[in-house]
C-alpha cells in the first residue's frame, strides 16, 4: 500500500510541474501565478505547496538531488577516492542524460534551464540550496575523508561545486544553442574529465 501511495504521490508530482512548465513556456515565470498553476494542474493551492513549497520550487526542483555530492562521498566504495567517486557519479549521470548535468534536450529541461538564466529569483534560490549542499560536503570530508580542518574542506567543497556547475552550464549553452544531448555528449564527456583532471592537479596545470 505504501509504494501506491508512493507512486500516486509522485505522479501527482509531475502532474503539477508539467502543467507548471508548461505556462512558463508560454507566459514566462514572472507571468504565471500559483494559483494558475494549480488551475491547470486540476489541484487546490494548498495542495500545489504542499508538494512544492515555493513556486521558484516548480524549476528548482529539477536541479534538487537527494543524492547530493556528499551522499556520494559517503556511499562510496572502499579503496575509490571522493573526487574519483565524485567524477563517476557525474560521468554516468551525463551518460544517463540527467537534467542535473545540463546535458538533457526535453522540453521541460530546456525551459528549466532557460528560465534559471533569466530569472533573479530562481538564481538566488538556486544559491541558496547549493549552499546548503556545499556544507554537507565539507562535513562530509571532514567526517570520512581525513580532512582535519574545515578551511581545507570548504576551499575543496567548493572547487567541487564550481567545477559542476561550470560543466552543467556549458552543456545546457549547447543545447539552447541548438545542438541535441547526443550530439553534445562527446564534449561533455571530454569537459567533465578535464574539469575533474584539474582538480586532481591544482590549478598548476593551466596558471
Amino acid at each position: 500500500m505504501s509504494g501506491l501511495r508512493e507512486r500516486k504521490r509522485r505522479r501527482t508530482r509531475e502532474t503539477i510541474a508539467s502543467a507548471a512548465l508548461r505556462l512558463f513556456r508560454e507566459s514566462g515565470f514572472d507571468g504565471v501565478s500559483v494559483a494558475d498553476i494549480a488551475a491547470a494542474a486540476e489541484i487546490s493551492k494548498p495542495t500545489l505547496f504542499a508538494y512544492f513549497p515555493t513556486k521558484e520550487d516548480l524549476v528548482i526542483h529539477q536541479f534538487m538531488d537527494d543524492n547530493g555530492p556528499a551522499e556520494i562521498v559517503r556511499t562510496r566504495p572502499a579503496g575509490m577516492s571522493a573526487l574519483s567517486a565524485l567524477e563517476e557519479s557525474f560521468l554516468n549521470r551525463l551518460a544517463e542524460r540527467d537534467p542535473l548535468t545540463g546535458l538533457n534536450d526535453s522540453a521541460d529541461a530546456i525551459t528549466c534551464h532557460t528560465l534559471l538564466y533569466s530569472t533573479p529569483a530562481l538564481l538566488a534560490r538556486l544559491a541558496t540550496y547549493l549552499l546548503q549542499k556545499e556544507q554537507d560536503l565539507v562535513d562530509e570530508l571532514q567526517a570520512s575523508c581525513g580532512v582535519r580542518d574545515e578551511f581545507t574542506a570548504r576551499l575543496a567543497a567548493s572547487q567541487v561545486f564550481g567545477a559542476q556547475r561550470i560543466l552543467g552550464f556549458h552543456n545546457a549553452w549547447e543545447i539552447r544553442g541548438g545542438r541535441s544531448a547526443d550530439e553534445t555528449y562527446p564534449d561533455a564527456v571530454a569537459r567533465a574529465k578535464a574539469a575533474y583532471r584539474m582538480l586532481r592537479e591544482g590549478l598548476s596545470s593551466v596558471l
